[in-house]
């Protein structure tokens, strides 16, 4: 039995770990009850990567009960402790509940080296993209300009206890699955985009490098800024989710993912060219504005081009997943000269 099914199983939960969930909770007593809640549940024989959520019931130490969410990520060849340390150390720099511009992330909890898997407490509410597909203008707004002052606390946090979480997340050359992976992959299947898609992608890997070569100064990066990871909590609370890909690297990284996205997720459901301007405008100048910085000619150039990286990857997904979107992928790849 491939041991994975175990996080699955919510007396093995309770059992194994009400020690450990309590322990860094000291807020709580005890825990009522646990219920199980599949995210992603990818079992093999032996192989796996789970995401579990348990909405765990709990008493407080004046005999209140409160329900909150705590999550496992969970991989059996990519070790989640980077996402362990990488909460723990936003956690220790002001990413919490008590932050007065109400700009948060999960709490961690503990790193399972049986599951390899880390344990922290989610954040509850709707993404983004939720907000984007249901047309929702004014949360949207609201989301893209909190979105940016929250990247902007990431990008100035101080990076001298920071270790790099996700290393080969660091290059566009090494971002997994990697070029050499990608490239084989598109010539193999689809050899009449493939000329055009390696030269835009050189193109971008060249910039990148040579703006690393140019200084030694890094910033932390989330490296998968999109709209399905920017949740809205209550009380206009903004989090961001999924720190897998954490790392040190350009800071304009994020910025181009995150506004690439939003074009790519507002014109595709609200169909607006107009509006998703206008969002990934309040987004940019929110970024500046929190951040004290100015859009320069050479921070516009180094955005764009993890623009056009951000719109390669979601080409290369398109024509690489099990049921190929080629017509989707067409139309990307066409807005490269």
């Amino acid at each position: 039995m491939n041991k994975a099914l175990q996080l699955f199983d919510e007396q093995y939960i309770l059992k194994t770990y009400r020690k450990k969930i309590l322990a860094r909770l000291p807020q709580y007593k005890s825990i009522q009850k646990i219920q199980v809640e599949q995210h992603k549940s990818l079992i093999w024989e032996t192989t796996y990567h789970v995401v579990v959520e348990y909405v765990t019931t709990l008493k407080t130490k004046d005999d209140k009960k409160e329900t909150i969410s705590i999550f496992c990520s969970a991989h059996s060849s990519e070790p989640r402790k980077n996402v362990y340390e990488s909460l723990k150390f936003l956690c220790k720099n002001g990413f919490n509940d008590a932050d007065k511009k109400k700009l948060t992330a999960p709490y961690p909890l503990f790193y399972s080296k049986y599951f390899k898997g880390t344990f922290y407490v989610g954040v509850r509410g709707k993404n983004l993209y939720y907000y984007i597909k249901e047309k929702k203008f004014k949360d949207i707004e609201f989301i893209a300009s909190r979105a940016g002052a929250w990247f902007a606390k990431l990008h100035g946090m101080p990076i001298e206890e920071a270790k790099n979480f996700n290393k080969d997340n660091s290059r566009i050359k090494t971002v997994k699955p990697g070029m050499d992976y990608i490239f084989e992959k598109i010539e193999t299947a689809y050899p009449e985009y493939f000329e055009k898609y390696k030269q835009a992608y050189e193109r971008v890997n060249q910039q990148e490098k040579k703006f690393l070569a140019s200084t030694d100064k890094r910033w932390l990066v989330h490296g998968d800024a999109h709209p399905e990871n920017i949740i809205k909590m209550s009380g206009g609370k903004i989090a961001v989710i999924d720190f897998t890909d954490l790392c040190l690297s350009d800071f304009a990284r994020d910025l181009g993912s995150c506004l690439q996205q939003l074009n790519f997720k507002i014109t595709r459901h609200i169909e607006d060219g107009a509006y998703a301007e206008k969002v990934k405008k309040i987004f940019l100048e929110s970024y500046l504005k929190n951040a004290k910085i100015k859009l320069t000619e050479d921070l516009e150039k180094r955005i764009n081009a993890y623009y056009d990286w951000t719109t390669l990857r979601t080409i290369a997904f398109f024509l690489t997943k099990h049921h190929p979107m080629v017509e989707r992928a067409e139309q990307l790849l066409n807005t490269f000269i």
